[in-house]
């Protein structure tokens, strides 16, 4: 694919690969120093969050301020490992312009659900409060000032859990000051005193920020409105936030006194940095009761304010990486609106031309009397005009005579009659008119479009037909053209093709939705969820390879075929260990595809075999067919002959395993000693010297024992004899002395 010139408004961009791994899927956001796309890592398999600067900014006179700060924010986040911090995976450049890529949250930005919900409840607004100062308390360990917490840079991921983002303007905390390359960064709304006044950016300030987003979570709207930023500015310089227990009457004073500590005026009066905030924070929440952490600001008290000024800042700034994203209507339905409610006012203001009572009593003008005669207004043109038209200018009234005057009166009543009938039926002609009108922009068909039918989906007459299965490409175009709003989430699916609509809300076509805020909801297919085969479950020293099923069900495999018939004994393998597994580990496939594996039984049950009195060479075979691991000795034996068994240290017959060590002790045969010569040697002597050899002794003196000496031995000096006989007895040695 040829790579076109990068413009952050390029329809090109899309499709493109960068560094030939990340595959541009579309643009999110945009904001003022970068855009935000959704891409494909190609080589790990997983959507990220591409961040990419605006080509304009290094072009300009602070292309080096821009292009530090840009990299600033892959340092910081990339030095902080917190699940509540947006995680910065890669950076480099593209067509000179740097990127980042992140991980891609699912999800929306706090200040979306404020604007949809109006207020929170107290354990709401404290637990997001919790994940937002546990993110910066990792920052804060790193030496780390965010500078720019505020609504807009606190996702709300799928799983309903805080993830901060947009470290751009985070620095070192030694070095954080308020402004750079000249500009005011932050948002006036959420800025410290001291950040404002002194220029100094503090681990206090994030702090600072933190309590005055609770604060609006809680009432609604933020402490300090005004016509532009700079009024807000000198309201957080020079004024005290109002208590919660002021703006949110019935609200636990406790939580009102930990608001109030966090967004104090002063420095030294707030937690030092987010931990201790956080540690505070968590021994507030074990002193609420129930009532307490339920407590909500009332609907009609807690509104949002929508005539607090906003900086560029926010106007900018979108959730950075939704998975939903709420698209509305073309100017062409802003219009149409506008000119709904023009037509509705103008129908409507014949209504207050409608007389009330008093206004008709006071027309009648009926004398006292009772008759009908004409009141002065009248009066004065009966002075002008006689009863045939004819002109009567400087004739008194008081000269009309009775008879005259009386024809007069009953020619103008029906007059009167006739002319407050007709602005009556005007009236009501007008007000049928407003009714019918403000009926069909209202209630009528006027007030919602009809969910227009797929261009790729089939659909019969006589059944209602669903939307579902059609591509989202195409219908996306067909909503844009038809006007209708619509809302976008993603989910995988094992039967509804990547990019094809799995369901939506309302789903039938024909189905009715508001012009007034009306949505319709859908569902795309993200195609067949990945999952990969761990790289380490044959390896059984590992967590996956000692329980292997549970790995693979983790990973998110559905289909793993395991027939314990098939399972085989190893010797070296432990129970429940993989012996073999096909695809092989780290193939990624259809989470739903089929995975065969065979698990270790552990080593085989067996017998010890019956060794003693065989040879040597038979005992090791025996052994080693039983697949037990033996250790060999030798020792004299005066019953077994030499090379054949003495004894074994597991008798015959007993329960063992594969490989079980087994120690066999083989004979050496009787032990031998060679006689010496005793002759001439006194009977004593002679005696301990044979018996130290274990032999023992018996004395013969046939001619008498007179001298003591030895004269005669048997066996034979110098003979080889056994020092024991098979009975296990010393053998005797006959000594004859004289």
């Amino acid at each position: 694919m040829s790579e076109e010139p990068y413009a952050s408004d390029s329809p090109t961009i899309e499709g493109q690969v960068i560094e030939g791994r990340y595959r541009i899927v579309r643009k999110i956001a945009d904001g003022g120093m970068a855009s935000v796309f959704e891409a494909v890592d190609e080589r790990l398999s997983r959507h990220v969050a591409l961040k990419m600067m605006h080509m304009q900014l290094i072009q300009g006179n602070h292309r080096e301020q821009f292009i530090e700060r840009f990299h600033r924010e892959a340092r910081s986040s990339a030095s902080i490992a917190n699940p509540h911090i947006v995680q910065v995976y890669d950076t480099g450049t593209y067509q000179g312009v740097g990127f980042l890529v992140m991980e891609y949250v699912h999800g929306v930005n706090l200040r979306h659900e404020m604007n949809q919900r109006g207020t929170f409840k107290v354990h709401e607004s404290l637990r997001i409060l919790s994940e937002t100062l546990d993110g910066l308390a990792s920052a804060h360990a790193a030496g780390v000032v965010h500078r720019d917490v505020k609504p807009e840079n606190i996702m709300i991921n799928s799983r309903g859990h805080v993830q901060l983002t947009d470290f751009g303007l985070a620095k070192v905390a030694s070095q954080a000051t308020l402004s750079t390359t000249g500009m005011l960064l932050g948002t006036a709304a959420y800025l410290a005193p001291e950040m404002i006044e002194f220029n100094q950016a503090t681990m206090q300030g994030d702090v600072y920020a933190c309590g005055i987003i609770a604060y609006e979570m809680l009432t609604g709207t933020v402490p300090f409105v005004g016509e532009n930023p700079v009024t807000v500015i000198f309201k957080h310089v020079h004024s005290d936030i109002p208590p919660l227990s002021e703006t949110c009457p019935g609200i636990d004073s406790a939580v009102s006194a930990f608001i109030a500590r966090l967004t104090s005026r002063r420095v030294e009066d707030r937690p030092r940095n987010a931990q201790e905030a956080l540690d505070e924070l968590h021994g507030l929440n074990g002193l609420l009761s129930l009532d307490a952490s339920q407590f909500q600001m009332p609907a009609q008290l807690g509104h949002r304010r929508t005539d607090a000024p906003t900086s560029k800042a926010v106007h900018e700034t979108h959730p950075p990486f939704p998975s939903s994203q709420t698209e509305g209507q073309p100017p062409s339905n802003h219009g149409e609106n506008i000119a709904q409610t023009n037509m509705t006012q103008t129908h409507m203001t014949p209504t207050h031309m409608m007389p009330n009572s008093q206004d008709l009593e006071t027309r009648r003008l009926t004398p006292p009397d009772g008759s009908d005669a004409a009141g002065p207004s009248e009066a004065a043109n009966l002075k002008g005009t006689d009863s045939k038209g004819i002109g009567t200018k400087g004739v008194d009234p008081k000269d009309v005579g009775p008879k005259d005057a009386a024809r007069e009166t009953k020619t103008l009543r029906p007059r009167r009659r006739l002319g407050l009938i007709a602005c009556i039926v005007g009236i009501l002609f007008a007000l049928g008119i407003a009714g019918g009108s403000a009926w069909w922009y209202f209630l009528g068909p006027g007030s919602y479009s009809s969910l227009p039918a797929p261009t790729d989906v089939s659909c019969k007459a006589s059944q209602e037909c669903s939307v579902s299965g059609a591509s989202w490409s195409r219908y996306r175009s067909v909503l844009k053209a038809s006007g209708i709003a619509f809302t976008q989430s993603e989910e995988f699916s094992d039967s509804v093709p990547k990019g094809s609509i799995i369901s939506a809300r309302p789903e039938t076509v024909g189905a009715h939705i508001s012009k007034r805020g009306g949505a319709v909801s859908l569902v795309i297919s993200k195609g067949v969820r990945q999952a990969t085969i761990p790289t380490d479950i044959l390896d059984p020293s590992t967590t996956h390879g000692k329980a292997p099923l549970d790995a693979l069900k983790a990973a998110g495999f559905s289909k793993v075929m395991h027939d314990e018939a098939k399972d085989e004994y190893s010797v070296d393998i432990p129970e429940n260990a993989a012996i073999s597994i096909d695809p092989e580990p780290g193939t990624t496939m259809d989470h739903n595809a089929e995975i065969e594996i065979v698990l270790s039984k552990g080593p085989k049950p067996v017998s010890m075999p019956n060794i003693v009195g065989a040879t040597k060479d038979s005992a090791r075979h025996q052994l080693a067919e039983a697949k037990l691991n033996v250790t060999f000795s030798e020792d004299w034996s005066d019953t077994v002959a030499s090379g054949k068994v003495i004894s074994s240290s597991k008798e015959a017959g007993a329960q063992l395993h594969w490989g079980d060590a087994v120690s066999v002790v083989i004979s050496k045969g009787p032990q031998m000693v060679t006689l010496p010569d005793v002759r001439g040697k006194n009977e004593d002597d002679a005696s301990k010297i044979l018996k130290a050899l274990g032999l023992d002794v018996k004395i013969s003196a046939p001619l008498g024992d007179i001298t003591q000496t030895v004269r005669l031995q048997s066996p034979d000096p110098g003979a080889q004899i056994r020092i024991r006989d098979t009975s296990g007895n010393p053998t005797v040695v006959t000594l004859t002395v004289v």
